[in-house]
C-alpha cells in the first residue's frame, strides 16, 4: 500500500513538474467581500432588507402585543370565568402563542429567501466580473481572501483594483 502511494505521489509531481514547465501559473487574489461591500447595488439590497424585515418585526409586534394583553386579561379576569370560559381563553391564548412561533419560523425562511433573491445577482455580476478578468489577464488561479481559506500563498496579483474598473467602481 505505501508503495502504490509513493509511486502515485512521484507521478503527480512529475505531471505537476512537467505542466509547470509547459505553462507558468499566474495567481491573484481578491477580497469578494470588500469588493461587494463596494457595488452599489449591495447597498440597495441591504435597504430592501432591512425594510423588509422590519415590515415582519412590526407584524411580530403587534402579535406578541396581543399575546400580552390577551395573557393580562386572562389573569385578571380568571378567577371569576366558569370552567368552559376559562378553557376557551387558554386554548385562544394558546393557538395565538403556536401562530406567533409559527410567523417567526415564517419570517425568517422568507428573510433567508428574499436575502438570495436580493444577492444572487450581485454575486454573479461580481463572479462574472472575476471570471471575465481572469480570462483577459490569464489567470490560472483566482483566490479569495476574504473567507480566510488561503493560510499560505506565494506572491500573487490583487484583482480587486481592475474588478473594480471593470464593474465601474471608484
Amino acid at each position: 500500500m505505501n508503495k502504490l502511494f509513493a509511486i502515485a505521489c512521484g507521478v503527480l509531481l512529475s505531471f505537476a513538474t512537467t505542466v509547470n514547465a509547459q505553462n507558468t501559473l499566474k495567481f491573484g487574489h481578491i477580497n469578494s467581500t470588500q469588493l461587494l461591500s463596494l457595488m452599489p447595488e449591495t447597498k440597495n439590497a441591504d435597504s430592501t432588507l432591512q425594510k423588509f424585515g422590519a415590515s415582519l418585526e412590526s407584524q411580530l409586534k403587534t402579535m406578541t402585543a396581543e399575546y400580552q394583553n390577551k395573557i393580562a386579561d386572562f389573569k385578571t379576569k380568571e378567577a371569576s370565568m366558569a370552567d368552559p370560559i376559562r378553557d376557551a381563553k387558554m386554548k385562544e391564548i394558546s393557538d395565538l402563542e403556536e401562530r406567533i412561533q409559527a410567523f417567526q419560523e415564517s419570517a425568517q425562511t422568507s428573510m433567508q429567501k428574499k436575502k438570495e433573491e436580493l444577492y444572487s445577482p450581485i454575486i454573479k455580476k461580481a463572479e462574472d466580473a472575476i471570471n471575465q478578468i481572469a480570462k483577459e489577464k490569464s489567470y490560472s488561479y483566482i483566490f479569495d481572501t476574504s473567507v480566510g481559506a488561503v493560510l499560505f500563498a506565494q506572491d500573487s496579483d490583487d484583482i480587486l483594483p481592475i474588478v473594480k474598473t471593470k464593474l465601474g467602481l471608484k
